[in-house]
């Protein structure tokens, strides 16, 4: 039984962090608690882009963004997992630079610190030498970066599926069993 925290920031991609929320709420058998947090902003793409608030539909337990006492905020509470997706370029900048301003990079630095699994699903293009950097700088300290970029192997013939390739890869980097397309078999 995992335990598994979801931030969601700001950055275009409010898709992912459906899909992600949807596929969490399938594997919930897999998972002792599965924790969100989310930003304003993340929020406000999420209205503009999915045209919805389903984001509250979910059976999960919920922080704001400056609740410090949420469990995943320290490495006591023995998460397995912070998934941030979508991950902006600011919140992995902030990351990086070991900027605890909030439950997201404080939930994040807590990964760091303890070993844990640190998946950032970065949603930018094209990256800067600044984004580059940052992400060495993520991968050198443990975390996982993994641009939100699909894979069309299983031939997705829905913009929600292609989508979906990319979230059945962080479901398997968060440890998590999952039935989905794999490479080679039939």
């Amino acid at each position: 039984m995992k335990k598994i925290a979801v931030a969601i920031t700001g950055a275009s991609g409010a898709l992912y962090a459906r899909l992600l929320l949807q596929k969490l709420q399938q594997l919930q058998a897999q998972c002792a608690e599965v924790s969100v947090v989310m930003s304003d902003n993340a929020r406000y793409v999420w209205r503009t882009e999915l045209g919805d608030e389903c984001y509250n539909d979910f059976p999960f337990r919920y922080f704001e963004k400056s609740d410090f006492l949420a469990p995943f905020a320290s490495g006591s509470a023995r998460y397995d997992a912070l998934i941030v997706a979508p991950c902006s370029m600011g919140t992995l900048g902030r990351i990086a630079g070991g900027i605890s301003n909030d439950l997201t990079t404080r939930g994040a630095d807590v990964m760091l610190k303890e070993r844990k699994k640190l998946i950032l699903l970065v949603r930018e293009t094209p990256y800067n030498l600044v984004h580059i950097k940052n992400m060495e700088t993520v991968t050198l300290a443990g975390g996982i970066i993994c641009p939100a970029t699909p894979s069309f192997y299983s031939r997705p013939q829905t913009l929600e599926e292609a989508a979906g390739t990319v979230i059945d890869r962080v479901i398997d980097l968060a440890g998590l069993e999952n039935e989905s397309f794999r490479w080679g078999s039939e």
